[in-house]
């Protein structure tokens, strides 16, 4: 099926019974569509700007359809997927179509009230290449920098809840996936750096017969530090900018703690000292002077791929690594929260929020809590769990739907 297939008028679950829509404006999904991704040969959901609790056993597609979602920004989802493992593998031959390439199409309401056509897959002409289309308004686009202008999200999984436990490069995609939000060519210059990173490593181990000798290569080189310096030391702002709005956007309350954020790395240290043009000439400096060095590894030990970041229960005054795993949740949901405001206050409108498991792991009060944040911003939500009774202090106010064996139907609201 192709993208524009996707987005065509289909026979789809309809959307519950029509409710109260946020008085803010929102962006918010009125349709979305999948075709051949993980365990949907075809489905189809229509929403309105409340939340969407999605309920059903372990393996119906409830986290599928959220990774669905997630292709609606640049990067691999938030399952860090490759584009060939998203499709769709038949348990059993089954008579029905053999699954094509990938599709996922979404009608978006903006914040203007606006609607958009999104659409995005893998390129089935391109074979096994890892090749990502993406549509807006039925016109290819080059990237997927399209997308981060268009849709702003974030999202909280099972696997988030070792963020603060786990390697940095998990905390680092964590915290980009927020800059998106308030830059989206935060998106094209991650993608940018990380190619001249590629790229100089390659050359300094001579991976690159063609290039020449002496001051030719060295010139290339020279070149590639240049751009690896003006893009690094924009990628670390970008960052920063970031904690700042969010630092000063959280609250603390009795349900969720306040953190204290901080970038760690060399680079986030000069931008400390000093302003960004200096910082630039310092990183471009070190790269030359570690080219003997970063030949033998085969990367770069300075840059933004080398930043962490540090977060710290306020109330506690301990790295989150040394938290409870209840507060560990906590502070990563008040994050969660703190950059759904922010953006709400710069942009007017919240984005939209991924929340798979989340209400199972949170006591009475805070789960309460988190329904209260999320209906106050005028977020549309999508929520997932096994247990419908864990969201019925969403009431009417949300959109309810039952998953099972990749099947999606309309809901009541829990009683």
């Amino acid at each position: 099926m192709t993208l524009a297939h996707a987005l065509r008028p289909a026979t789809a679950a309809p959307g519950a019974a029509p409710g109260t829509a946020p008085a803010r404006p929102a962006l918010a999904i009125a349709r979305l569509a999948l075709k051949d991704f993980r365990c949907y040969r075809e489905a189809a959901i229509e929403t309105d700007g409340r939340p969407v609790v999605l309920t059903g056993p372990n393996g119906a597609g409830k986290t599928n359809l959220l990774e669905a979602i997630s292709f609606l920004a640049p990067g691999r989802g938030l399952r860090r997927a490759r584009l060939a493992e998203v499709e769709r593998r038949p348990a059993a031959p089954d008579g029905g179509p053999l699954p094509g390439p990938w599709a996922v199409a979404a009608r978006l309401k903006d914040r203007h009230g606006e609607t958009v056509e999104l659409g995005t897959g893998r390129d089935g002409a391109a074979g096994e290449t890892e090749r990502r289309l993406v549509k807006l308004d039925g016109q290819f686009q080059r990237g997927q920098s399209a997308l981060a202008e268009r849709v702003q999200l974030v999202w909280l999984t099972p696997q988030l809840d070792r963020l603060f436990l786990d390697g940095a490069g998990e905390r680092r995609r964590f915290l980009d996936r927020m800059v998106y939000g308030f830059d989206p060519e935060h998106a094209a210059r991650l993608n940018a750096y990380d190619h001249a990173l590629r790229e100089r490593a390659r050359l300094l181990q001579g991976e690159l017969p063609a290039m020449p000798a002496g001051a030719g290569r060295d010139a290339w080189l020279a070149g590639l530090e240049e751009q690896m310096a003006g893009l690094g030391v924009a990628i670390a702002a970008a960052r920063r900018e970031l904690l700042r709005r969010l630092m000063a956007t959280e609250a603390e309350q009795a349900a969720f703690p306040a953190a204290d954020l901080a970038l760690t790395g060399e680079l986030d240290r000069a931008l400390d000292e000093g302003p960004a043009l200096e910082a630039e000439d310092w990183l471009r400096a070190r790269l030359a002077g570690s080219r003997r060095q970063d030949a033998e590894t085969g990367g770069a030990d300075l840059g933004p791929q080398k930043s962490d970041l540090a977060v710290a229960h306020r109330g506690r005054g301990r790295p989150a690594r040394d938290c409870s795993t209840g507060e560990q949740k906590a502070l990563l949901i008040a994050l969660v929260i703190a950059f759904a405001r922010a953006l709400a206050a710069e942009r007017g409108a919240a984005p939209l929020l991924l929340l798979d498991e989340v209400a199972a792991h949170l006591d009475e009060m805070r789960r309460q809590a988190l329904f209260a944040e999320l209906l106050a911003l005028g977020a549309q939500a999508w929520l997932t769990g096994t247990d419908a009774g864990l969201f019925g202090g969403l009431g009417a106010k949300a959109q309810y739907f039952a998953v099972e064996e990749a099947r999606l139907a309309p809901a009541r609201p829990p009683q």
